[in-house]
């Protein structure tokens, strides 16, 4: 008996939503792991672990890894037009699961696809002579980073305290003002929907979990006011609270 190739049952069972992201974590049939993702006229489906398709590059679990390979043994080596689109595919590949990891709540997933992403755009600036393609990738920058700093501040709030959660976006804050520095955007910051969103995030906890300034908040302020010996203080108390 000829074995069904179509996917009418499984489309049937699980209709589409447009206005949300539909995601499920299943069991493979070797019992491993894998996200799927209702998309309008079908349906996607991500490895865990690796790249998103299981696909190895020459042995390498990414392409990621397979160009960072290639540089330890020729420093010299550029970005061939394979390369280029192959990397195009990675990037593609990793949003889609990362969206997927902070749909499904799994935020230090998401944190390290972000991470993935970023040193993958840090690589092509690297390997690339050509400006017009490096930008292509670097405009994304801030949304990665965006994507990056709420599973994080996500991931702490549910682990350890909004205080934790509100320094980690504080830190993104950071992360993508120097990005706006470098690309002497910095008078948008502050109206960026993205950065206005972090915003929002970090005084929505403030409210609703009742927290004040945090302890790097009250360093950095005594620090500006050159109120040191309170600052040396505050660093103390930081210093004795990031190593227990």
């Amino acid at each position: 008996m000829k074995r069904a190739r179509h996917l009418d049952d499984l489309l049937r069972n699980w209709e589409f939503d447009p206005s949300s992201l539909n995601v499920r974590l299943i069991k493979g049939k070797d019992d491993r792991d894998v996200i799927q993702m209702r998309v309008d006229m079908g349906v996607l489906q991500l490895e865990t672990t690796g790249r998103p398709d299981g696909e190895l590059i020459e042995s390498s679990e990414t392409y990621l890894q397979h160009l960072q390979m290639t540089r330890l043994e020729n420093p010299d080596a550029e970005l061939s037009e394979k390369d280029c689109n192959e990397i195009d595919r990675e990037f593609m590949q990793f949003y889609h699961r990362r969206i997927c990891w902070l749909r499904l709540q799994f935020y230090h997933r998401a944190v390290m696809d972000a991470d993935h992403t970023l040193r993958l755009m840090d690589l092509c600036e690297e390997m690339s002579d050509d400006p017009e393609w490096i930008s292509s990738h670097e405009q994304y920058r801030p949304f990665v980073l965006f994507h990056r700093t709420q599973a994080e501040a996500l991931g702490e709030l549910e682990e350890n305290t909004p205080e934790e959660a509100i320094q980690a976006i504080n830190r993104g804050l950071d992360t993508l003002r120097e990005f706006f520095v470098k690309h002497e955007a910095e008078e948008h910051f502050d109206e960026d929907e993205l950065i206005v969103r972090l915003v929002d995030l970090r005084e929505s906890l403030r409210n609703e979990y009742s927290v004040g300034q945090t302890l790097r908040e009250r360093l950095d302020a005594a620090v500006q006011d050159e109120k040191y010996e309170l600052a040396a203080k505050l660093r103390d108390e930081l210093t004795r609270r990031e190593t227990h």
